[in-house]
């Protein structure tokens, strides 16, 4: 099967983060761009628990192809609008991925989203990170375009899906994942420290700015991170790489 690599990468990713409870029920999407231009991605099945997801079962979809929805291995329409979307018009985004991930969806849902450099992992997404203020309702068609449209600067790697829930983007599988797991960690810290009602210790824009420079090139993270769940995987015997 073409593209095994990548197709284990992403599986593993989705087998952890039913792990880590950043799933729901059968509901959101991770995908990866295998092709040049992005347009030709990998993407879970429809209707699947994570937790059931191998490489093998997979889906090549072709963000060009109009009769994607008609076919017999049709992808969820909201993965479909959603994420080809991104891949067409960001091609940048080699891998996506969308969940409704709990504190970050509190995030969401607050009239500020703001996240404020609190700590590390919070000055993490310092000016990286969009906050969509404009919920219209499922990623269909119109609103995966939308979405996609307020991604066309590289540099903002996460999307705040205001009322929904949180969209990450990066350069691969580990590095996205890498950064789904950090921004979750972020946004509980965020949003414990808010629920204490005492007055937060925020960073300067300075140092909140050199942070995130720091970390933005930390030598080897993202690639380790997931080399140690597919080690984990791996020692479980685990059905990811079938």
């Amino acid at each position: 099967m073409e593209h095994w690599a990548e197709r284990t990468d992403l599986a593993a990713t989705f087998q952890w983060a039913a792990r880590l409870d950043m799933h729901e029920g059968v509901a959101n999407h991770f995908s990866l761009a295998v092709n040049e231009d992005g347009t030709q991605f990998l993407i879970n099945p429809n209707q699947v628990h994570f937790s059931n997801i191998r490489a093998s079962g997979l889906l090549m979809l072709d963000a060009n192809d109009p009769d994607v929805l008609t076919g017999p291995n049709a992808p969820d329409p909201t993965a479909w609008g959603l994420h080809a979307s991104i891949h067409r018009q960001c091609p940048h985004a080699r891998c996506v991925m969308h969940t409704h991930s709990i504190w970050a969806t509190v995030l969401a849902c607050l009239d500020d989203s703001t996240l404020l450099p609190i700590d590390q992992n919070t000055a993490t997404f310092y000016n990286r990170y969009v906050v969509d203020d404009a919920f219209g309702g499922l990623a269909f068609e119109d609103e995966g375009i939308r979405c996609a449209k307020m991604l066309s600067d590289p540099a903002k790697k996460v999307m705040v899906m205001g009322n929904h829930g949180v969209l990450v983007v990066g350069a691969s599988v580990a590095d996205t994942f890498n950064r789904l797991y950090y921004f979750e960690r972020a946004a509980e810290t965020y949003i414990r420290a808010l629920q204490t009602g005492q007055k937060l210790r925020v960073l300067s824009d300075e140092i909140a700015e050199k942070t995130a420079a720091e970390l933005d090139d930390y030598p080897g993270q993202a690639e380790a991170h997931l080399r140690e769940i597919r080690t984990r995987l791996d020692a479980e015997k685990n059905i990811y790489a079938q």
